[in-house]
């Protein structure tokens, strides 16, 4: 054979050899996608998991909403409220105070007088010190207390639901001490 023929055949051999893939090759590639497809998958795991948290809280707050418009549906009668006025909320607790018992013991005496079906939705609310996570708790802690104090005194606890506002919806400005202790309040709101 002479050079011209050798010449192009090598290179034909050349460009043939370089196709083919070795396993090695292969298999360090395939490797590299089957990782990237773990990962995927995992993310796709992950992120369902978050969709099922999503819609369990969904769940939750759709479950408040209709009971709450349930609520609105009663007819308001009167409210009552307790506010830190006279130190009976104190800063960052939920203890009721002697007079506040003895305005909730009264309460719960005119409930059970007056024989009338009514339900009770008991707010708590806190000035703006603390953080509003803290305020959320402490304000659900305050309307526990009434709850609970109400329920003694022989209140049903299926007529009675707590909410807690937290830092939300002040009846006085957080920037003076009077007006944070305006702020500090449960109200007890009765409706039929």
């Amino acid at each position: 054979m002479s050079k011209h023929h050798i010449a192009p055949l090598l290179t034909i051999a050349g460009l043939v050899l370089a196709g083919c893939a070795t396993p090695r090759y292969v298999d360090r590639h395939v490797a590299v996608v089957q990782g990237q497809v773990t990962d995927v998958q995992a993310h796709q795991r992950d992120q369902d998991a978050r969709l099922g948290q999503l819609d369990q809280t969904s769940r939750e707050a759709l479950e408040r909403a209709q009971a709450a418009g349930k609520l609105a549906e009663g007819k308001f009668v009167y409210s009552m409220v307790m506010s830190d006025d006279s130190a009976h909320f104190p800063v960052d607790r939920a203890t009721l105070s002697a007079e506040e018992t003895a305005r909730l013991a009264d309460l719960a005496n005119r409930l059970k007088s007056d024989n009338r079906n009514v339900f009770l939705e008991i707010q708590g609310y806190t000035d703006a010190t603390g953080g509003p996570d803290l305020n959320l708790r402490l304000g659900a802690d305050r309307a526990e207390a009434v709850r609970r104090f109400l329920s003694e005194q022989g209140v049903a606890l299926n007529r009675m639901s707590t909410i807690s506002y937290g830092e939300d919806k002040p009846v006085a400005p957080n920037n003076t001490r009077a007006g944070r202790a305006q702020n500090r309040r449960v109200v007890v709101v009765v409706l039929e």
